[in-house]
């Protein structure tokens, strides 16, 4: 079964907010190959539905998507407004595979790339 990995961002209706995330999808679909798309939870487009959507029908066969929250942490929309959207998309679209990971700040290379920044910056223990 194929599989996709959506980074999702909570989403913003700041084009200058929305800039890096579009850059971050870029260099990484570079890296990783094409199954790898940008969708933010709300508020600016493409939203987690649109791309499921697309989705879905490049694939009527079913496929299997990760969904990895570009946050820090499990606050309220990872515990519930982030499943509630993947429950819905996954009754809209029964053949999905669909699951939701940690939030990238919970990622134990997390803490390493903060250490290698804050080490760029000259403080060191």
């Amino acid at each position: 079964m194929q599989s996709t990995l959506i980074i999702l961002a909570h989403g913003s209706t700041d084009p200058t907010w929305q800039a890096p995330f579009t850059t971050l999808e870029a260099r990484l679909r570079e890296r990783l190959g094409p199954q790898l798309r940008l969708a933010y939870m709300e508020l600016c487009s493409p939203l987690l539905e649109e791309v499921v959507q697309e989705l879905a029908e490049a694939h009527p066969e079913g496929t299997r998507i990760d969904v990895l929250p570009l946050f820090f942490a499990s606050g309220r929309h990872l515990r519930k407004d982030v499943p509630a959207q993947l429950e819905a998309l996954a009754q809209q679209h029964p053949r999905l595979e669909l699951a939701l990971l940690p939030p990238v700040g919970q990622h134990p290379a997390f803490i390493d790339v903060v250490a290698e920044i804050v080490a760029e910056r000259g403080l060191q223990a």
